[in-house]
C-alpha cells in the first residue's frame, strides 16, 4: 500500500511544522490552498491560528464547502486548536455568522483557557499512547460538551482546569486542543497517518 497524502491547510497557522511532522510520520505531505490540491488528498490537517479568520480565508479561497463535503464524506481530518474549533458542531463564545466545516459532534469553547498570556503546558496522560503527550496550549479552547459517537482521548489532569477535555476522537476526525507540532513528539501525527492509511485500505478494497 502507497503511503496517504495528508495534505495541511495552509491559509494560516503552523504549517510547515505540520508538513515535516507528516513526512516525518512516513506521509506524502502538501500545503492545500486550492481546490486542486484538496481533490489529491486522503487527509487533511487544520493548524492553529484564529477560527474566525480561517472561516473568512477558507470561503475566499472557494475552500469552505468543498472542506465540509469532503469531511462529510469520510476524508479523515485531524484539527488543532483553532482547527478544533473548525471540525466542532457547534461553538460556544463564537462571533456572530460563524461556521465550522462540522465532522465532531463536539460543543467547543473558544479561548477557553484565556488569552495569550495564560498559556502554559501540561503532561496529559493519553488514551492512545503508553507514556505522556507534553501538550502546548496557546489560547487553547476545550471540549465541552461530546456527543455519544465520540471518544475522549486526554483531559487536563490538574489545576482549576483539572477534566476539563483536549483531545477526542469521533471515526477518521482528530482534534486537539493544543499544538503537537511544536511539542517535538511525531506521535499524534504518526497516529492520524495511520487513521488516514486504515481508510485509505478500506477504500481500496471496497
Amino acid at each position: 500500500m502507497t503511503a496517504p497524502t495528508i495534505g495541511v491547510l495552509a491559509l494560516q497557522g503552523d504549517v510547515r511544522e505540520h508538513l515535516r511532522m507528516l513526512t516525518g510520520a512516513g506521509a506524502t505531505a502538501l500545503p492545500v490552498r486550492r481546490r486542486e490540491e484538496l481533490d489529491r488528498v486522503d487527509g487533511l490537517v487544520l493548524p492553529g491560528g484564529e477560527s474566525t479568520a480561517m472561516h473568512k480565508l477558507a470561503v475566499a479561497f472557494e475552500l469552505f464547502e468543498p472542506l465540509r463535503d469532503r469531511i462529510r464524506d469520510g476524508m479523515p481530518a485531524f484539527g488543532t486548536c483553532a482547527g478544533m474549533i473548525m471540525l466542532a458542531d457547534r461553538i460556544e463564545g463564537g462571533i456572530a455568522g460563524q461556521e465550522t466545516l462540522g465532522g465532531l459532534d463536539i460543543t467547543v469553547r473558544r479561548n477557553a483557557f484565556g488569552r495569550q498570556v495564560d498559556s502554559f503546558e501540561a503532561d496529559l496522560d493519553f488514551a492512545a499512547f503508553d507514556t505522556p503527550f507534553h501538550a502546548v496550549l496557546i489560547r487553547a479552547p476545550w471540549v465541552e460538551k461530546v456527543g455519544d459517537g465520540v471518544e475522549v482521548l486526554a483531559r487536563i489532569e490538574a489545576g482549576d482546569d483539572a477534566g476539563r477535555i483536549v483531545a477526542v476522537r469521533q471515526g477518521p476526525v482528530l482534534a486537539t486542543s493544543f499544538h503537537p507540532e511544536i511539542s517535538g513528539d511525531d506521535r499524534l501525527h504518526r497516529f492520524f497517518v495511520g487513521l488516514a492509511s486504515a481508510e485509505q485500505s478500506s477504500a481500496e478494497q471496497s
